[in-house]
């Protein structure tokens, strides 16, 4: 069915018409449309493997994809298949940019869209990479002159690694009285003579080293060293081989994607001691001896500081923002993982046009039946704090689009069930994100036997495992929820100032590279104060977003509330913390001056970095000390914030976890339970409305909420299962049937009897026929069974347990993994997540039940692995399991499968 669809309709009828054309063959009139369309879908990760592709398993690939509602895929070209040699494709060759041209064309005409890294592997690098230009690292050798001694000495690195690629920079002297000298223009070949007159004396040589890290996990053609990632001519160099190959390109990308920063050990770069005069306003070679002390010092941290900050402004300002001007000037948007990188994230991720969060192993939830077996994860990153540096860094920037590296090793191999992403999904959401991207799908031909070629590392989201018999209603649960988490703007009230001088000013073991990982959040960011405010603001309803420096330079005042070019907020918090840079101070106050509610946690005590830090330091106390009556510690935060208007939601008292957006005044708030109970009350929302839309993103089903009005807030009734989630919209001018709500009584009946298998689709055979009257693990029938991985349906008849109730809940309890369900031969819907259950209207008498159960592809595999077939026929890393150890299936057990029950019915009470 297709309407027209009226500016003036409400957000909620927007959506549901905008879901309403779910075709195979769509008709699309112009580009915005298509990328409106296909951005609220779920994208994937598309590895090419050697880039062994043509024409016939693109089209069939993409084909697949569309079917299960894909609406885009980013392009990566990785290392290649055993046996396929002949048919690779070298990167960035005619025939290459061929069968790009051609991916792009037949994703046109799917009404998908199509991301490109912009290289293979990762990171950027390759065969272009000269030396000259490749990833540099600092290389210091020390010597001592005694007084009257003579230096006479050939300088070259000790290091044997490092003697074919390090280049000399400088030679400076330093003696024991302070002086300081720069040499190296006496250098001649080499060597240099230096007589040290009147003082013993420290020589440095420094050289610009470089790290000799190869691009990992390249494609053939592609294969050679990382970019210097600090260097805007390394930068442009490495560009001018795509606009050779891009330049008679009739192809559409939508964006051009870098992955997270994995450029190790690179902390220099040729021309860093000018960009540290430029950037820090001094000569950072006279005080090298402290940069390079491994003792803590008070000193020797703050020049640490300045050039970790330093490296920071070069990733920044010489490689991310011309990165993203040069897509732009070439009509891509760029989408960037800033995580891994040295840098300030916010900054960072700011200066991409999408940015990009990861997600990487398993997290923990109390969702009722959900499961989490310890051998079979790796423990999880996606701390919620952690995610809100990209989707910070959108919302003041005002980048609508907010991506995410999804469901990186969720589970081992083939062992991840629909059920099992959905709470790392949900928090994804909840934490900002709207643009989901799956890691990932492998291309694979109809040549390659099951199960296909595949990445390294999980989920595999191919249409060939048993996953993708129902993985199409996951990604209709994500287009239904990015439909809305994409309308509108993000409603948080409150700016979080992140204090990474804390960070920068601090000894980390002496390192000048520090890396902001998602693997290491223990060293920077859970023992910083920053932290334990953010919880405590989150955890009590407070909707924020982190802010840097750089973004508070940029801040103004409309109205009382400060202004970002993403928009406005109430007020800006300033947890504990120990360094500001003067002109933060300074704007803060200026700010506030024009009517701003700031709130300090505490105030700063020093300046960080090293230049002019003491006299800086008696400045920033006498601006303090002058400005004492606007800026003070809040005695309580909470009460700060709460004058300033900026009110918690506190529905988070009932367990529930939220985010809020905000559409032309109207509110949108997605709600998620992931508790053990069912919450079932009437929760407040921050907002007067005289009507309330409740929309259930998985049965896509929505009506009118029962509400009840208190003072500025209205009372909402919902009813959300342990695991389910809900969206409530506020707007008074639809016209929507009442939303249905139910109670259950306390009687339980079993479906006992009876049950007939057949088992439909998967392999490697078909296993025969069984009925069974105690429901059990089908790998329990035989041999057969135990090996099968696909979809077996169960049916039984069963009388209506009371002629008096027209309407049940039926719980199918464990399921194992996945279930569509007819009655009576009529299509229910399919259950793929917590709680398995659904509503049903049963008739007088007799009704048959008809069940599809889907399982994992795991016991095929460890079949397959058993019988000694080899499927694991991939160059470089090959196969390893979520502890990087080689993959082995026959250590497995078989994985219970099925319907496992039990399967009962209970009374529903309309009310």
């Amino acid at each position: 069915m297709q309407k027209t669809i009226l500016l003036a309709c409400t957000l909620l009828f927007l959506f549901v018409e905008s879901c309403s054309e779910k075709q195979n063959n769509i008709s699309i009139e112009n580009e915005t449309e298509i990328s409106s369309k296909s951005q609220t879908k779920t994208w994937t990760r598309w590895w090419w493997m050697g880039s062994a592709v043509d024409s016939v398993n693109i089209k069939s690939n993409l084909i697949d994809l569309h079917k299960v509602g894909i609406g885009g895929v980013e392009i990566a070209p990785i290392y290649g298949v055993k046996g396929e040699e002949e048919n690779y494709i070298d990167y960035l060759t005619p025939k290459w940019m061929n069968m790009l041209s051609y991916t792009t064309k037949i994703a046109d005409s799917l009404g998908m869209e199509v991301d490109l890294t912009l290289g293979t592997g990762w990171p950027y690098g390759g065969p272009q990479v000269t030396q000259e230009f490749a990833a540099t690292k600092l290389i210091t050798q020390k010597y001592s002159v005694s007084k009257g001694d003579t230096f006479n000495k050939t300088i070259a690195v000790d290091n044997p690694k490092d003697k074919s690629t390090a280049v000399l920079n400088c030679v400076l002297v330093y003696g024991e009285n302070g002086t300081y000298k720069d040499i190296t223009t006496l250098v001649n070949n080499n060597t240099i003579n230096w007589e040290a007159k009147d003082d013993n004396y420290t020589i440095f040589a420094v050289f610009t080293g470089k790290t000799r890290q190869q691009v990992k996990r390249a494609a053939p053609g592609a294969k050679g060293l990382t970019l210097d990632h600090y260097s805007k001519d390394a930068l442009n160099t490495y560009l001018e081989t795509f606009n050779t190959a891009f330049k008679d390109f009739d192809g559409n990308i939508r964006s051009i994607f870098n992955d997270s920063y994995e450029v190790y050990g690179t902390d220099f770069t040729p021309d860093f001691f000018n960009a540290f005069i430029k950037y820090r306003g001094y000569d950072l070679k006279p005080h090298l001896p402290l940069l390079l002390s491994e003792k803590e010092t008070e000193e020797s941290n703050r020049v640490k500081s300045d050039y970790r900050e330093t490296l920071s402004d070069l990733l920044l300002y010489d490689f991310d923002e011309p990165w993203t001007q040069w897509a732009n000037d070439n009509n891509y948007k760029s989408r960037l993982q800033a995580h891994g990188s040295p840098g300030n994230l916010i900054d960072l991720y700011a200066s991409a046009d999408i940015p990009e969060c990861e997600t990487f192993g398993s997290m923990p939830y109390d969702i009722e039946g959900f499961r989490r077996e310890k051998e079979d994860i790796r423990e999880g990153d996606a701390d919620p704090v952690m995610l809100k540096f990209s989707s910070s860094a959108a919302h003041i920037a005002g980048k609508p689009l907010v991506s995410s590296e999804t469901f990186t090793w969720l589970r081992d191999h083939f062992k991840v069930a629909l059920s099992q992403t959905k709470p790392e999904l949900e928090d994804l959401f909840l934490n900002g994100i709207n643009h989901i991207f799956l890691h990932g799908t492998t291309y694979s031909p109809k040549r390659a036997e099951w199960p296909g070629w595949k990445f390294y590392a999980s989920v595999n989201f191919n249409p060939n495992l048993a996953i993708g018999e129902d993985e199409k209603s996951l990604f209709d649960y994500i287009e239904n929820c990015q439909n809305l988490l994409q309308s509108g703007d993000a409603d948080n009230d409150i700016l979080l100032y992140w204090p990474i001088y804390d960070v920068w000013n601090s000894h980390l073991d002496a390192s000048l590279f520090f890396q902001f990982k998602i693997h290491s959040l223990d060293e920077w960011l859970h023992n910083q104060p920053f932290y334990n405010t953010t919880k405590e603001l989150m955890d009590k309803g407070y909707g924020l977003d982190f802010i840097s420096d750089n973004f508070i330079k940029k801040a103004d005042v409309v109205d009382g509330q400060l202004k970002l070019p993403g928009g406005l907020y109430k007020t800006l918090v300033v947890p504990t913390s120990t360094n500001m840079p003067l002109n933060t101070l300074k704007k803060l106050i200026e700010l506030k001056k024009k009517g701003a509610k700031i709130v300090f946690q505490d105030l700063p005590q020093s300046v960080p970095g090293f230049k002019d830090y003491e006299a800086q330091n008696k400045v920033l106390q006498k601006i303090i000390s002058e400005n004492k009556e606007i800026i003070f510690p809040a005695k309580d935060i909470f009460s700060d914030i709460n004058n300033a208007k900026a009110l918690p939601e506190t529905l988070v008292e009932t367990g529930l976890k939220f985010i809020r957006r905000d559409h032309n005044g109207n509110k949108i708030y997605y709600l998620v339970n992931h508790t053990s109970d069912v919450i079932d009350e009437f929760i407040p929302v921050n907002v007067k409305s005289e009507q309330v839309t409740i929309y259930n993103p998985d049965t896509d089903t929505y009506g009118n909420a029962q509400i009840k009005a208190e003072g500025d807030k209205t009372l909402v009734r919902v009813q959300i299962k342990s695991g389910e989630s809900l969206f409530v919209t506020t707007d008074a001018t639809n016209t929507y049937e009442d939303w249905a709500y139910f109670q259950s009584t306390n009687k339980t009946y079993n479906l006992n009897g009876d049950w007939k298998i057949d088992f439909l689709r998967g392999g490697p055979s078909l296993p025969n026929s069984a009925s069974i009257s105690e429901l059990t693990s089908w790998t329990n029938l035989s041999k057969d069974a135990e090996y099968f991985s696909g979809t077996a349906k169960y049916e039984m008849t069963f009388e209506n347990p009371d002629k008096n109730t027209k309407n049940w809940l039926l719980k199918l309890g464990d399921v194992r993994e996945s279930a569509k369900i007819w009655l009576n031969d009529e299509f229910v819907g399919t259950l793929w997540v917590n709680p398995f259950d659904v509503n049903l209207e049963l008739k007088q008498g007799k009704n048959k039940l008809t069940i599809e159960v889907t399982n994992l592809s795991a016991n095929r595999i460890r079949a397959k692995e058993l019988r000694g077939e080899e499927w694991k026929i991939f160059h470089e890393i090959n196969m390893v399991n979520k502890d990087y150890e080689k993959f082995d299936a026959t250590k497995w057990n078989p994985m219970p499968s099925g319907l496992l029950g039990p399967v009962t019915l209970i009374p529903l009470v309309k009310n």
